[in-house]
């Protein structure tokens, strides 16, 4: 059967189109935001556990960072339907174009999250109970953009709650670590979420939209680098209290040329190079992992020696 605008599509057509526009709709198709979350949790998740973690908090947590990462983009787009059909760069989401309606959008929202708790059923009562926290913040970060010139600081709580949860999971309690590591996982956050917003900020000041990217101003590089000194300073008291060795310091010390890079990616602020800025976090919060991850191994390896 043919209409107007050419032939009608099957119905295994039509459910392809579906699933490719919920797909675009959770950011599957950029999955830079996952990593970003990711990172943070993994660093977690290793000092936690000492090395490398149980296999089931880890998958458990790992599926958990792309199933409230999805669901957070869901949301986010629910919360800014007014703003972003206004917003060059985000004008072709699917909420905005009307692909994707925004009841069919709570309903992908929630039927994520349930997964995601279905998934922290399975672990200690504490760690469900803090995943109520990390859905409330998930939830309400998108509407904070609209009353506060802050919300890439909570976004950095929302993005770092999984560092908590994995203390909370692996040991039972959340010592003052897994704390310092959460604060500087919220400099980290603000810090490249400061680029993102970077990218919008003539758009998001046209339609009274708020982001630290505004309030900074002029001194927008300036803030960038306190925000990015705080992230170190946090990181080095927690590689000191969790008594890490020289790998460890050794990724910090190339995740401070990788941030240094950053700052001469976008120090013209331009939008292509701001967003490459942001883009380019994914290698530190890789990096840090990195230095995590071989100091635990190798100093196993020392002791089995």
């Amino acid at each position: 059967m043919n209409d107007r605008n050419g032939p009608a599509l099957t119905a295994p057509a039509l459910w392809r189109e579906r699933l490719h526009q919920y797909w675009q709709l959770v950011r599957g198709d950029r999955p830079i935001g996952w990593l970003l979350l990711l990172w943070p949790t993994w660093w977690g998740l290793w000092l936690a556990a000492k090395g490398v973690p149980p296999a089931w908090p880890l998958l458990v947590f790992t599926l958990g960072v792309w199933l409230t990462r999805s669901a957070g983009c869901v949301i986010n787009d629910y919360a800014d339907r007014w703003l972003d059909g206004h917003v060059e760069r985000t004008r072709a989401r699917p909420l905005v174009t009307g692909a994707v309606s925004g009841r069919e959008a709570l309903a992908v929202f929630a039927a994520l999250m349930l997964v995601a708790f279905a998934l922290v059923l399975t672990l200690n009562r504490l760690t469900v109970w803090m995943s109520v926290v990390g859905v409330f913040l998930a939830a309400s970060y998108p509407y904070l953009k609209r009353y506060t010139y802050l919300p890439q600081v909570y976004l950095g709580m929302a993005f770092g709650w999984g560092i908590p949860m994995a203390f909370a999971a692996l040991t039972g309690h959340v010592p003052p670590l897994a704390w310092v590591l959460y604060v500087a996982n919220i400099f980290w956050a603000t810090a490249y979420d400061t680029w993102y917003a970077m990218v919008d900020r003539e758009d998001d000041i046209r339609m009274g939209a708020r982001s630290t990217a505004i309030l900074f101003g002029e001194l927008d590089l300036i803030a960038q680098g306190v925000l990015y000194a705080g992230m170190f300073a946090a990181l080095a008291l927690a590689g000191r209290s969790a008594g890490m060795g020289p790998w460890y310091w050794a990724g910090l010390g190339v995740a401070v040329v990788l941030v240094a890079w950053e700052f001469g990616i976008a120090r013209s602020r331009a939008r292509a190079d701001c967003f490459r800025a942001f883009l380019h976090n994914h290698w530190v919060g890789l990096t840090i992992f990195a230095g995590i991850a071989l100091d635990f191994a190798l100093r196993a390896k020392t002791l089995a020696a």
